[in-house]
Order: structure tokens, then C-alpha cells, then sequence
């Protein structure tokens, strides 16, 4: 369901040609007069109020499915009739299947309060039970073998339950009108439709047939394939040719009216459609320039639009927010973010469908993502900081909390806007800046032709697998502590200017929650003067990592994270004195030298300095003479050419000896 986008660092990785979608997406995205901090707060939160009052009993009624696995469903027809202004829905549905396992027992769930009527096969009726748990439990004339295909029809009527308004399937009126729409995500389709509810079986293809009064026209997935009125009945006929899971599988119904359009991805025409109340028609039809730049846009960075040989569309319906079916997203409004974020379902949520409740950050945090990446080129740089530093702020509100879904009986949990929608999204925005932008898009572009996930299910692993793969490095360290781990790390930089062009620096960092010890990642740091800057990147991997940084300049301040990179809170820096007094010190590293030798001088004077190195002849092989600032200064000697022996280290200023170092080559 519904709405980060990225600011990339160029000093982290390289960037893609995004700006040119300031020009495209600009015009028609402004026409929504949207402040995107406000819609993603409220698209995310939304679904989530929304989801725990519809689904806030759906455990406690018997799980998700009871569906059998001992069958593999290839196809299901709906033959349905519905009135949006009653509260019934009757019709039948055919199950196209193969069996995995030979049995002579199949189960389908369907909720307990629509009646089956019957259930036929090759002619006959069938007998069946209904124990009570929102299944049906078919009896086959005989065992079926191990890869036998068939089918059977399931003969229903009833009123599907109320969802407070928010349910599965849901009456409403606009302008007057009735209108009925359903949502069935995440457990939702056995209550107006018998199928296979859980997230383990897509059908390869849905027939849909809707009859209703002939005041109203109705909308399903994928093409009109056909449509007629007679006696006083209206039936349209919808076919979707593409894998589908059951709970993107969509009905409405009111007196829509309809717009079509055509948009050109890549070489490929493809038909667009847009159902709206009446009234609405002008509003609809602006949609298609930012919809049409969209579609273009995602298709560069994830690949060819996954139902290229069909459609994409929008269904206005009562929900507040927006519902990703499968090619034709059930929307509220069609605001540019909210526009954004369904459409990017279809290829994350869709095409690619999370396997695991889990693991629902796979569909909503990728949504939330790729919400971001296109205001990247719509919004200012500063002003994508300002929307990240927002997302962030509501992650780290509370000090715990994983991507992953400890608690999958809990809906409320399952569209948690904090963890699932928000902290996913800056997941996947530390993975790109990890990896770089054009190593993690290539990953997204496998993952989604991978043929063991297309059309199919995935879990977290499948995504690492192919961001490892073109990153070329190791990512369990990673995702156990950012995916599984909870919490955040709050960073502690130490920091001192060392001579005219040098900062040392000490990184450590504390936890939020005890889940995870150390929170591995490499972390930009920002070093500020009057009239100069440079972000560093340090790959932070232990507490009180030190290191010398070469900036070419003194710095001033110095920010951690400028960007809004990390999942981190509570950052701070402390300036260290500078080692202007006490014994000067020369420190060098390593000793016996190698290529080269390190040099750090402490608690120098500043003034005219001169650092020579002699050998053990007092023969002078190197020297050096400048203006020392800052009580010290960091600087490399090369020794690559020096033959082995002993070697004598002197800072002087005017003619004092102030310390000496015994260097060993």
C-alpha cells in the first residue's frame, strides 16, 4: 500500500542523470500542490490506522490461510454479481490447479459467513465441509496423482463482512452514487472471494466477470477483454495474463467514468486507463503527464514496467490512501507522491511479491524509496535533506524496532510507518550509498529479472544475494545489524586540526538497544571552514577508531552525516584542545619503516619549523621547512629508496633541537 527519496553524496558514489526529471515530472507534479512531508507522514500512517481497524481481529479468526499446499493453482475465473448499493456479493469461481502431492482432498479459504452453495467438477457436485475456521474442505471422487492438472468451480453467496469502513470489501456513495470497492491486503481476500489466501501461490492468469446493475460500470485487473448490457444488467469481462497474488486481486463498482491514454516506454506503447467518479474527469486526465514521466523514469532504474503487455491505471475509490492492484492501483487522490508510490509497487509488491509478512519492507519500503528517488529531481538539495532529516527524526523517536517482522499476527505491526515504511526506505538508502549508485541499481535490475523471483515470492536474502553479487562484497554484517537488529547507533567524533591541512579524528558510537553491540557502516564527516568544505567518508568498525585526515585546509566545524545517510541519532562532535604545550613529541609509524613513514608532531610551538632525517653517518636524506599552526602537524616521509640501518628524526625551530626520534629501515 501507500509513500524517500535519495539525495546521493558524490563523494560517496557516483550519481545517475536524475535532474532531467525536474523538467519532466515538474509541471504536472506541481498541479497537486502537495507538500511531500506531509503526504508520506500521512500516506504511511494512514495505511496503518486503516489496517489495524480493518484487520484488527484477522489473527484471532484463524491466521491468514488454511488453503492446502497439496495443489498449485494456474488459474481462477470469477464470475461474479454485485450492486453497490447492497451489501451481497454471489457468483462462482473456477480453479484451474495441478497437484503437487497426490490426494483426494483440497482446501481453499473462504470466510465462514459466505455460503457455498456447492461445489462442481466434470459435471457432478462434489461433497464439502465447512469446519468453522473460514476454509472449505473439497472432497475429491478420487485421488488425483502428483502433477495432474483439473479443475472445479465454487458455487457462493453471501454478505461479506463489515470492515469498519476500511474492509475487504466496502460500501460507500460519491455524489449521491453507490460505489463499492474492495482491498484485500495483507489477509483480506477470503472474505469475498474463495482462493488461496496466503503469500505461497500466485495463479499464472485471472478471468474476472462482474455483473451489475446496469446504472454502473465496473473494474477489475489487466485488459477489458469484453462488455455488454442487457436486461437491465451491466457485465464487464476483465483478463489479467500475468502471475498474481490473490490479494491483489480487485473489484469496483459505481458509475465510473473513463479516460484512456497511451505512453511509450522504451520502444513499447502501452495503454493507459483512469476510472473516476463524475466530476472528477478534468482532475483524472492532468494525472497522465507525471504518471506517463513516472512509468519512464522507474522503468530506467528497475527495468522493463513488469505488465508491459496490458495496462496501467487508476481506480478512484473512498479509502484514504492508495492500494497497489495489480495494474490498476485503487487510489484516493493522485497526488505525485501518492502517484509515485503505487506505481512503484508493481514492481516491488507486485512483480515481485513479499514471501513473508516479514518481510513486507521488500513492497513498502521499496514504495517508500522510490517515492524518494523521483523528488530527488523535483525538490531542491536542500530541501530532499529537510524530507530525509524528517523521515529520520520519526525512526529514531523511540529506541528500538527492526525492518524485519518479529510479530506477524499483528497487522498494525506489519504497516508500522516507523520501521516498516520509513526505516526501510533509509535502509535501502544506505545500501545504495554502500554500494555505490551504479553497482545497487544493477542489483535491483537482477533481482527483478531474476526467473526464481519474477512473478513470483521473495524474501530479504534474495535481494541481499544480488546486491552482494554486483557490489562484489559481503552484506550479512549488514543486514544483521540494520535488517534483524534493532535500534540505531548514536556517533561520538573527537576531532583536532593537526598543522595547516590535517584533522585527527576518533569515531566511536553507542546503541540504542542492546540487540546490536556495534552498527558497521561507512560514515561521512564534514569539515567546514570559512570558505571551504570536504565530507570524508570513515568505514567505521570499531570504537575508538582513529585516524589522520588530509583536507588541505584548517577546518573550523565539523558535521557528522550532512546528508542524512545513516539511521543515526543523538551525533556528537567535541574539539579536542590543540597539543600546542608540554614536551614536544614526534610519533612515527610504522617503525622499522617501510615505502613510507608516518609523522605526527606533538606539542610543537607554532612557528618556523624544520623536520630533517639523517642517517647514521649524519648524512642529511630528507628535510623539510614550513610555518607549523596548531600545536602539531601529520605529514609522510618517503623511505622507499632509504638502504636498511638506522636513521635519526629531528624537529628544530631556529637553532633548539626540540625532540628526536630513532627510526629503524
Amino acid at each position: 500500500m501507500s509513500s524517500c527519496a535519495l539525495l546521493s553524496d558524490p563523494a560517496m558514489h557516483k550519481t545517475l542523470s536524475i535532474q532531467i526529471l525536474l523538467f519532466l515530472l515538474l509541471p504536472g507534479f506541481l498541479k497537486a500542490q502537495e507538500d511531500p512531508r506531509v503526504l508520506i507522514r500521512q500516506v504511511a500512517a494512514g495505511e496503518a490506522r486503516a489496517a489495524a481497524r480493518f484487520f484488527g481481529t484477522r489473527e484471532a479468526s484463524g491466521g491468514s490461510s488454511h488453503a492446502s499446499d497439496n495443489f498449485d493453482v494456474h488459474h481462477y475465473r470469477l464470475d461474479l454479481q454485485v450492486d453497490p448499493a447492497i451489501r451481497y456479493i454471489s457468483g462462482k469461481v473456477t480453479v484451474a490447479f495441478s497437484m503437487v502431492t497426490a490426494s483426494s482432498r483440497i482446501v481453499m479459504d473462504l470466510v465462514d459467513t459466505l455460503t457455498v452453495d456447492s461445489v462442481t467438477y466434470h459435471g457432478r457436485k462434489l461433497t464439502f465441509l465447512r469446519p468453522g475456521d473460514h476454509s472449505i474442505v473439497i472432497n475429491l471422487p478420487a485421488s488425483l496423482p502428483r502433477d495432474a492438472s483439473d479443475s472445479f468451480t465454487v458455487h457462493y453467496q453471501g454478505p461479506p463482512p463489515e470492515g469498519g469502513g476500511f474492509g475487504s470489501y466496502s460500501l460507500s456513495t460519491q455524489g449521491g452514487t453507490p460505489v463499492m470497492w474492495t482491498l484485500s491486503e495483507p489477509f483480506g481476500s477470503r472474505e469475498w472471494w474463495p482462493c488461496k489466501n496466503g503469500l505461497d501461490d500466485k495463479a499464472d492468469s485471472i478471468d474476472v466477470l462482474i455483473t451489475t446493475p446496469s446504472a454502473y460500470t465496473s473494474v477489475s485487473n489487466g485488459l477489458l477483454l469484453g462488455e455488454d448490457s442487457a436486461a437491465g444488467q451491466h457485465r464487464t469481462w476483465w483478463g489479467h495474463h500475468y502471475p498474481i497474488a490473490s490479494y491483489l486481486v480487485a473489484i469496483s463498482a459505481t458509475n465510473f467514468s473513463v479516460s484512456r491514454d497511451t505512453v511509450d516506454l522504451e520502444g513499447k506503447t502501452m495503454q493507459l486507463m483512469q476510472h473516476c467518479y463524475p466530476g472528477y474527469e478534468a482532475y483524472f486526465q492532468d494525472a497522465f503527464p507525471y504518471t506517463k514521466n513516472a512509468l519512464r523514469a522507474y522503468t530506467r532504474y528497475y527495468g522493463e514496467y513488469p505488465f508491459i503487455k496490458e495496462r496501467y491505471g487508476h481506480t478512484q475509490f473512498g479509502w484514504g490512501g492508495g492500494m497497489e492492484h495489480q495494474t490498476n492501483s485503487f487510489m484516493y487522490n493522485l497526488s505525485g507522491g501518492l502517484v509515485f508510490h503505487e506505481m512503484a509497487h508493481q514492481w516491488f509488491g507486485d512483480k515481485i511479491t513479499c514471501g513473508s509478512w516479514s518481510h513486507i519492507w521488500l513492497n513498502e519500503g521499496f514504495a517508500t524509496f522510490s517515492t524518494y528517488l523521483l523528488y530527488e529531481g523535483i525538490y531542491s538539495p536542500e530541501f530532499n535533506i529537510t524530507l530525509r532529516k524528517e523521515l529520520l527524526d520519526a525512526v529514531i523517536a523511540e529506541p528500538a524496532g527492526s525492518v524485519y517482522v518479529t510479530d506477524t499476527s499483528s497487522v498494525d505491526r506489519i504497516f508500522d510507518h516507523r520501521l516498516t515504511y520509513f526505516k526501510g526506505c533509509l535502509l535501502l538508502r544506505m545500501l545504495r550509498g554502500k554500494l555505490g549508485d551504479d553497482a545497487f541499481f544493477r542489483a535491483l535490475k537482477a533481482y527483478q529479472r531474476d526467473p526464481a523471483l519474477a512473478y513470483r515470492y521473495a524474501l530479504t536474502p534474495d535481494l541481499q544475494r544480488h546486491l552482494e553479487q554486483e557490489g562484489g562484497m559481503p552484506l550479512d554484517e549488514f543486514f544483521r545489524d540494520w535488517f534483524y537488529g534493532q535500534g540505531y547507533p548514536s556517533y561520538q567524533l573527537k576531532w583536532r586540526p593537526v598543522g595547516g591541512r590535517w584533522a585527527f579524528v576518533e569515531l566511536s558510537q553507542t546503541t540504542s538497544d542492546p540487540s546490536v553491540g556495534f552498527f558497521e557502516m561507512p560514515v561521512p564527516v564534514k569539515f567546514m571552514s570559512g570558505t571551504q568544505s570536504k565530507t570524508v567518508v570513515i568505514d567505521h568498525h570499531r570504537n575508538r577508531q582513529q585516524a589522520y585526515l588530509d583536507l588541505g585546509f584548517t577546518p573550523d566545524s565539523v558535521v557528522i552525516d550532512p546528508e542524512v545517510w545513516l539511521i543515526s541519532g543523538k551525533n556528537t562532535v567535541e574539539r579536542l584542545p590543540n597539543d600546542g604545550t608540554g614536551t614536544p613529541e614526534i610519533k612515527a609509524f610504522p617503525n622499522p619503516a617501510g615505502a613510507q613513514l608516518q609523522v605526527w608532531l606533538r606539542r610543537i610551538p607554532d612557528g618556523h619549523t624544520s623536520l630533517t632525517l639523517h642517517d647514521a653517518l649524519g648524512r642529511l636524506v630528507w628535510s623539510r621547512e614550513w610555518e607549523l599552526v596548531n600545536g602539531g602537524d601529520y605529514m609522510v616521509v618517503p623511505t622507499d629508496r632509504l638502504a636498511r640501518g638506522a636513521y635519526w628524526l629531528t624537529v628544530r625551530q631556529g637553532h633548539a633541537s626540540l625532540a628526536v626520534k630513532k627510526i629503524l629501515k
